[in-house]
């Protein structure tokens, strides 16, 4: 590696720490606040307040590492672009792919260690931090598990199984509830398409459903209903569910999930949280891609360069998390295959902002 491409690689490392360090202490900082008096009202050690708040360091880079990957690489040829280095190593007949290449190579290698950490690092460390927030803060005990995308607990009469597509609303799908007998055969089970809790009344509605109930001679007795009123032991806040459960799992262990699966749309669903996850950390190289030239843009027509550059990639990357987020609960549904949902935004990213940089390199 020659000295322009070291210089210019630890340009944009330096840079890269530098907005890690103070998107993560901003973060942290106002996580402390919010979250602190949890601590000291549940009587817990500062000792354990700082291991939770370091253990969230991974979970918040993780988070945010495409937008570091893409600000570091911004300002790093903002800086070049400001202080006239760009023009003078253009001048000397060095062309623009040369330049950006260091920091494509960069964000290339941050992106591996995003990967890396999503595989080993991040299980460990979210586990740990829902076992301090939820249990030991809480007092909650986790009550089931979560296997491809269908959450099973464990009540205190029965066993529950559901999908929950958005857990800050209280309406589940494919609602299931058994009841086993001293012979562990089911006694009752209560299906329904759409599962909804009534928070005034303190009771659940079940819709489009079946009530299967054991008889004396063995047989089941079948009741189909459009709507019914139940009380069921349960209430959805008891059902421990962390906003960031799905964390927890490895790469690998998201990539297992598919091979468990059996019914068409566990499978699907399986496939978009697999590839939706590498797709979320492979995010940072196409948004650096059509940022550079953004930056460049800026500065030909403005003659501004990071007072520009800086909010038109934070513009850029809250459309991308948009977009993206669109199409993984696209996906979901089954409107859009997971692997367009996956793949789109980084083809179509890339392609412009390879097709910008062409033109800015003639």
């Amino acid at each position: 590696m020659n000295l322009l491409n070291r210089y210019l690689l630890s340009q944009f490392v330096k840079y890269f720490l530098t907005v890690n360090c103070g998107f993560v202490a901003i973060y942290l900082l106002v996580d402390f606040f919010e979250k602190y008096d949890d601590f000291v009202n549940a009587g817990k050690p500062l000792k354990l307040a700082l291991e939770y708040f370091l253990l969230t360091i991974p979970f918040i880079v993780d988070q945010l590492g495409p937008v570091f990957i893409l600000l570091a690489g911004v300002i790093s040829l903002g800086i070049l672009t400001h202080s006239h280095e760009l023009t003078a190593l253009k001048a000397g007949g060095v062309p623009l792919h040369l330049i950006i290449r260091p920091i494509i190579i960069g964000s290339v290698v941050f992106t591996m260690l995003f990967i890396t950490a999503a595989q080993w690092l991040l299980p460990i460390t979210v586990s740990r931090t829902n076992t301090i927030w939820f249990e030991q803060l809480k007092g909650k005990i986790p009550l089931g598990i979560l296997r491809n995308n269908r959450y099973y607990y464990r009540g205190l009469e029965g066993f529950y199984s559901f999908a929950w597509p958005n857990p800050k609303f209280r309406i589940f799908k494919d609602f299931s509830y058994s009841r086993w007998n001293a012979t562990y055969n089911v006694d009752s089970l209560i299906t329904a398409g759409i599962a909804d809790w009534n928070e005034q009344n303190q009771h659940w509605i079940l819709k489009n459903g079946q009530i299967q109930k054991i008889q004396e001679n063995g047989h089941y007795s079948i009741t189909n209903f459009t709507e019914n009123e139940f009380q069921f032991p349960e209430k959805p806040e008891d059902f421990l569910i962390p906003v960031n459960k799905s964390a927890e799992q490895s790469l690998t262990g998201l990539y297992q999930e598919i091979s468990r699966s059996t019914v068409e749309h566990e499978v699907r669903a399986a496939w978009t949280n697999f590839l939706g996850r590498i797709s979320y950390i492979l995010l940072g190289i196409p948004l650096l891609l059509l940022g550079l030239p953004i930056l460049l843009y800026s500065y030909r027509k403005w003659g501004r360069d990071l007072s520009v550059a800086i909010p038109a990639s934070c513009g850029l990357a809250f459309v991308a998390w948009g977009i993206w987020g669109a199409l993984q609960s696209l996906a979901t549904a089954g409107y859009v295959s997971p692997v367009l949902a996956a793949a789109s935004i980084h083809i179509v990213f890339s392609i412009a902002g390879l097709v910008l940089l062409m033109r800015n390199d003639c």
